[in-house]
């Protein structure tokens, strides 16, 4: 397969993947920290309606999945490039990011963890997703066209 194919596969799967694990702890959250009667987590305006009764631990698993989704994507994504492992990492974390600017203009929350969702939760995790994959399996140095054909002589 192609670097460039090869790269974009990476990325879709990388976003997949982060999709999945963001969601599977979303869903995951109100069962370990069960959110205040009343409150409908699942929409956007039951949220909104009752925000005010939300205490910090209510925000950690939000965080976590923010964080171990950016994680998890980025690690996937850098472990299957061949080519610009660092860069491929990057692209999920921003694209997490703005995912996570969107959701912190559609979903009210405290300014606290907005800044602290923003801050920690993505890029910080892609980069550490990329030194993690760098540490499994070494990315090899690239051999231009020219070195592989004097290789297959």
């Amino acid at each position: 397969m192609p670097t460039v194919l090869r790269t974009a596969a990476a990325l879709i799967i990388g976003v997949l993947v982060g999709s999945a694990v963001n969601m599977g702890i979303i869903l995951l959250g109100p069962m370990l920290i069960p959110p205040p009667a009343g409150i409908d987590m699942s929409t956007a305006e039951g949220l909104q309606a009752g925000m005010h009764l939300l205490e910090p631990r209510h925000f950690v698993m939000p965080f976590l999945a923010h964080a171990f989704g950016t994680l998890g994507g980025a690690l996937v994504a850098a472990l299957l490039a061949l080519a610009y492992r660092h860069v491929v990492a990057a692209t999920i974390g921003v694209l997490f990011l703005a995912g996570g600017v969107a959701a912190s203009r559609m979903i009210p929350a405290p300014t606290w963890f907005i800044a602290l969702d923003l801050i920690v939760a993505y890029l910080p995790m892609a980069w550490l997703g990329h030194r993690i994959a760098t540490t499994i399996a070494p990315q090899p140095p690239l051999q231009s066209a020219h070195q592989s054909a004097n290789a297959l002589h």
